[in-house]
């Protein structure tokens, strides 16, 4: 390792990136595909606010949305939600001109509020429309007003909401309704700024039918005569606005904390999840309080497109994660790190997002780890780094990087296991360099300076350098930071992170495969989800179908209710042609929308000989997955 002294002067120029940089009078309303001066221009110091968001069309650095105040309907007939929304806003320039986003919203009209207390009419116009980024909504107002108030109706089909029929719920009593807005489908139901540079409060009035229960990531007061009001004292982002509405009944943890579901889920979610209070202790110990006043848990149907959303005081999970166990918690853990990494602290766009993700992989390990010991953390760590180097081998090289440029591509395709477990592996790196105490305290701090801040890489870097490379010289070199940072692949992943609990596994794997033992044989007394999920992770590709067989006949593998076991070896059957599985996997992709558990499927299949049978049981399951979800699907099957 090269002496620090020698390339402090280096890192500097390297590290110490975080001044935004001044931009001139910004252009008109920017056309659906802006050019490259316009997207990446940055704000002005003043504004405190980073401009480099290249898939949002507002001009934010110029005016920025304060507070969203909503007054809104939930149609489940015609699937859709109606009514207005007010904005209040921050000048930052001499601008008299909004840009907000949408997506295919139906706006009815525009009010803004004047310096005399009055509304009226504002001008407005909807721009051409851009495949990825929706449409841009430009407000042309007689001076810098401080409100608007716009009056829509989102469309039948909105990319961040789905929509279930009573049939397709669990209770089959009520429909169902819930958002999802990250990376940007927030413009799908709210016309606003939707970037997660910019932070604002809200409220809300939501009026649902008699029997519909409302939620969302806010403080709640109970329904009158069918509307249930919110209020957010603390500014979010627009992909953490959070809305859901059923059948929905709530049991506590403790004071601060409980889980909401659909009744015939609710016992199983509180039994499953009753450990969330001592996790919140936990992390609050490590990183500082928890700022947020309640945090719940929402239950949502198998058709949510994702383990879990870290809406601030309502994460939303996947019911693919109550295995009857407390196996697969560590998404619990996860979802409530982001109460820091990603909520607290925000990446400014979605090229730093492993500033969220690596971050909150980190933390929620080391909460596994206070909570269940070293052997599970570094068991989950090493499951996560094989998936890892699976995963890189299949993506372009740019987006192996933990700092990528998506451009303008859909951020929803170019999320991968790189800012997740890459960027937890190179805080790893420095927490082993530095020392576990130093690191704690470092990120600590991380946390409290940047509290309620959406920072870029530049910002990270600036004080990655001030407040630790710094305070500790010689430990690291800037080639190190780079190589994790800008290189690609699975960078300098530290040595195999898993103990030995898995030697045994890969032992009789080895054994099994060679003839010498018996699937019978294989000792599996004592081995947990991640012993299950290392062994199917593991084995060649190339088995035979008698092989394959014989463990499907002696552990039921494809009977399997553990939803991830269930998957690795679906996954593994498909790689070896082992088409025998169909029927199960058929039942699997019709029941379960989580992405991570059904994309990958669908991609085999496409792969194979089997893709017209992929698109029957697509057709079969359509109707109950995300609309993300099936975007991504219908990609794959054309």
């Amino acid at each position: 390792m090269n002496n620090f002294k020698t390339i402090t002067g280096c890192l500097a120029a390297l590290l110490a990136l975080s001044l935004p940089l001044s931009v001139s009078a910004t252009p008109a309303l920017p056309s659906a595909t802006p050019t490259a001066s316009e997207s990446q221009a940055s704000a002005p110091a003043s504004t405190s606010i980073s401009a480099n968001d290249r898939l949002t069309f507002a001009n934010y650095h110029e005016v920025s949305v304060s507070h969203i105040d909503m007054d809104l309907s939930l149609d489940f007939e015609q699937q859709r939600i109606e009514g207005q929304v007010e904005l209040s806003l921050d000048w930052h320039s001499d601008s008299r001109h909004l840009l907000l986003d949408s997506r295919g919203l139906d706006i009815h009209s525009v009010q803004a509020l004047n310096s005399d207390g009055q509304w009226h009419q504002a001008q407005f116009s909807l721009g051409a429309h851009h495949g990825v980024m929706g449409e841009p909504v430009e407000i042309r107002l007689n001076a810098r007003e401080t409100k608007v108030r716009i009056n829509y109706r989102s469309a039948e089909v909105a990319s961040g909401l789905q929509w279930l029929s009573a049939a397709q719920t669990q209770g089959k009593s009520q429909p169902f309704m819930f958002s999802q807005n990250q990376a940007i489908h927030a413009r799908s139901w709210l016309p606003l700024q939707d970037t997660p540079a910019v932070r604002s409060t809200f409220s809300a009035r939501i009026s649902a039918p008699e029997g519909i229960t409302v939620v969302m990531g806010a403080e709640r007061t109970e329904a009158v005569d069918g509307v249930t009001v919110f209020n957010m004292p603390q500014a979010i982002p627009s992909y953490l606005i959070a809305l859901a509405a059923g059948d929905l009944h709530y049991a506590a943890f403790d004071e601060r904390s409980g889980v909401w579901a659909e009744p015939a889920m609710l016992a199983k979610a509180k039994a499953e999840f009753e450990q969330t209070p001592e996790m919140i202790t936990i992390a609050s110990k490590r990183y500082g309080d928890y700022r947020w006043g309640r945090y719940d848990l929402l239950i949502l149907p198998p058709s949510f497109p994702f383990g879990g959303m870290e809406n601030p005081r309502l994460s939303f999970i996947t019911p693919t994660v109550i295995a009857g166990d407390k196996s697969l918690v560590s998404l619990i853990a996860h979802e409530l790190a982001h109460s820091w990494s990603g909520n607290l602290v925000t990446n400014a766009s979605w090229d730093d997002l492993w500033l969220n993700e690596g971050f909150t992989s980190y933390v929620e390990n080391r909460i596994m780890e206070d909570l269940y010991g070293r052997e599970r953390a570094l068991m989950e760590q090493s499951i996560a780094v094989g998936e890892l180097r699976d995963e890189v081998s299949s993506l372009d090289g740019a987006d192996t990087r933990l700092e990528i440029d998506l451009g303008q591509r859909d951020p929803d395709d170019a999320f991968s296991s790189v800012p997740y477990t890459k960027g937890q592996q190179f805080l790893v790196f420095l927490e082993q360099t530095f020392g576990r105490e130093p690191f704690d305290t470092f990120l600590k701090g991380y946390f409290e300076h940047h509290a309620f801040a959406s920072i870029d890489r530049r910002e990270f870097r600036r004080y990655l350098n001030a407040e630790l490379l710094s305070r500790f010289p010689g430990r690291v070199t800037a080639s190190e930071i780079e190589t994790w940072l800008q290189g690609e692949g699975p960078g300098p992943v530290l040595p195999n992170p898993g103990s030995h609990a898995f030697d045994r596994v890969d032992r009789d794997a080895k054994l099994w495969q060679n003839g010498k033992l018996k699937a019978s044989d294989i000792d599996t007394a004592g081995w947990t989800v991640h012993h299950w999920l290392h062994l199917l992770n593991n084995l060649p590709r190339d088995l035979s179908h008698p092989q394959l067989a014989e463990l499907d006949t002696h552990f039921g593998l494809s009977q399997q209710g553990n939803s991830e076991i269930a998957f690795s070896w679906f996954k593994l059957a498909l790689a070896c042609g082992y088409y025998e599985v169909k029927p199960e996997l058929g039942a699997y992709l019709e029941h379960i929308g989580r992405r991570r558990l059904v994309v990958p499927l669908y991609e085999a299949l496409a792969a194979s000989s089997e893709k017209a049978w992929a698109r029957d049981i697509f057709a079969k399951a359509k109707p109950g997955y995300h609309p993300v979800t099936v975007a991504s699907i219908e990609k794959l099957l054309r």
